[in-house]
C-alpha cells in the first residue's frame, strides 16, 4: 500500500484538487483508492460529493480517541468505484488542543496506526489531504506515508515557498525517523504566457528530477467538477483536466517510491564523486544546514555533518560527495537562507537573492 501525502503549507495550490483527481484516476485504471481529509476545511470531502455537516463521525474521531485506530474502517465511505473517502470535518481544528497532553510520538502517530490496522490488501493507494500548514495534522500525514507530492503553481513566490517547504520535511524526517519521497507537481500553468513558461522553466531548474513530467494545466472544468462533488474524470474525461491527471496517474503508477528521490548527480565514469568539505563560521548560530542542486535544494539530504570550535566561534563542517561540476547552494542558518560568507563566487538566484557557486573539478 503505498501511502502519498499532498503537502503545501501555502493554500491555493491546488493540494485538494490534486488529491482528489489524481484518486479518480488511479480507481479509474483499476486501482483500490483511499483518500484521508485531514484539512479541518473538509473540501476533498466536498469535492467527493459529502456534506461533513451531515455526518455523525469523520477522522477526527479516530484520530483523538487512543482505540481510534482500531476503527478506521467504521467511518470509510464509498464514493465511487474502486474509490472511497475518510471524511474530515470542522472538529479536526480541535485535535492539537484534545492531545496537547500527550507525548509528542502519541500525538503524531495516531494516523499512522489507523492505517496500518487496515485489512491487508484493502487499498493500493492511500492519498492524504492536508491542511495549509505544518502543524500536527501534517506531521500524522508525513509519519503515516512514504511519499509527498508537493503541488506547485508557477509563482516565483511559490518556488520560494517550496524551498522553505523541503526545509521543513527535511527536519521533519529527523524527527518522524523515516525518509520520504518528495515529488513536486506544477499546478494552476496557463501555457499561454510567457510569464508562466517562464516559470516553469525555472522549476525544472531548481528541481530537477524531483518534478514530474506531468504539468496541470489551468482549467475551469476543474472547478465545475469539485462543485458537483466528482472527480473530473468522472464529469468531463475529455478535459484538460482530466487528461492531465490521468497523465499523472500514468507517472504515479509507473514510478513507485524509490529509497530517496533526492539524489547526488551522476558523473561520468572516469570521474567519480570527490570529497569535497565546507566550512560556516558563526558565534550566534544554533543551527547550519546546506542546500543546493546537488541535493535537490533539501537542507543537509546526504551530507555529513561535523560541529567544531575555533575560540568562542562555532564552526559547521559539511562533507559532500560530488562530481566534477559547477554547483549553486546556501546555507540554512537558524532558517534563513544565506549566502557563503567565505565563498566570493555568487551568482543571483531565479527566485531572489544569490547563491553561492562550488566548481568540482
Amino acid at each position: 500500500m503505498r501511502v502519498i501525502a499532498i503537502v503545501n503549507q501555502k493554500g491555493g495550490c491546488g493540494k485538494t484538487t490534486t488529491t482528489v483527481n489524481l484518486a479518480g484516476a488511479l480507481a479509474a485504471d483499476g486501482a483500490r483508492v483511499l483518500v484521508v481529509d485531514i484539512d479541518p476545511q473538509a473540501h476533498a470531502t466536498l469535492a467527493l460529493g459529502t456534506d461533513p455537516d451531515k455526518l455523525d463521525e469523520n477522522i477526527y474521531e479516530i484520530l483523538a480517541e487512543p482505540d481510534g485506530s482500531e476503527h478506521l474502517q467504521q467511518i470509510i465511505l464509498e464514493v465511487g468505484e474502486g474509490l472511497d473517502l475518510a471524511p474530515s470535518g470542522i472538529v479536526l481544528s480541535a485535535l492539537e488542543q484534545k492531545l496537547a497532553s500527550e507525548r509528542v510520538n502519541e500525538r503524531t502517530e495516531r494516523l499512522s496506526a489507523a492505517l496500518d490496522a487496515l485489512p491487508e490488501g484493502a487499498y493500493e493507494y492511500v492519498l492524504i489531504d492536508c491542511p495549509p500548514n505544518v502543524g500536527l495534522l501534517t506531521f500524522n500525514a508525513l509519519r503515516a506515508a512514504t511519499e509527498v507530492i508537493i503541488p506547485l503553481e508557477t509563482s516565483r513566490f511559490a518556488i520560494h515557498g517550496v524551498e522553505k517547504l523541503l526545509e521543513t520535511i527535511a527536519l521533519l524526517t529527523e524527527r518522524i525517523g523515516h525518509d520520504l519521497s518528495v515529488r513536486v507537481l506544477t499546478t494552476l500553468y496557463d501555457g499561454r504566457t510567457r510569464f508562466a513558461r517562464t516559470t516553469l522553466a525555472e522549476i525544472r531548474e531548481i528541481f530537477k528530477d524531483m518534478c514530474f513530467d506531468t504539468v496541470i494545466r489551468l482549467n475551469v472544468k476543474l472547478r465545475e467538477a469539485a462543485a458537483r462533488g466528482k472527480p473530473i474524470g468522472n464529469l468531463s474525461p475529455s478535459a484538460n483536466g482530466a487528461l492531465d491527471h490521468a497523465a499523472l496517474a500514468v507517472e504515479v503508477e509507473a514510478s513507485p517510491p524509490m529509497e530517496s528521490e533526492v539524489s547526488l548527480p551522476a558523473g561520468p565514469a572516469e570521474h567519480p564523486p570527490r570529497e569535497i568539505v565546507v566550512r560556516f563560521r558563526d558565534a550566534n548560530a544554533n543551527d547550519v544546514r546546506i542546500a543546493g542542486d546537488f541535493n535537490g535544494w533539501v537542507p543537509d539530504k546526504g551530507v555529513r555533518s561535523l560541529i567544531e570550535s575555533e575560540g568562542q566561534t562555532r564552526v559547521w563542517i559539511k562533507i559532500l560527495r560530488l562530481p566534477p561540476g559547477t554547483y549553486q547552494y546556501r546555507y540554512v542558518v537558524d532558517g534563513e537562507w544565506r549566502e557563503d560568507p567565505e565563498n566570493p563566487e555568487i551568482i543571483s538566484s531565479t527566485v531572489g537573492g544569490r547563491n553561492s557557486v562550488l566548481v568540482v573539478s
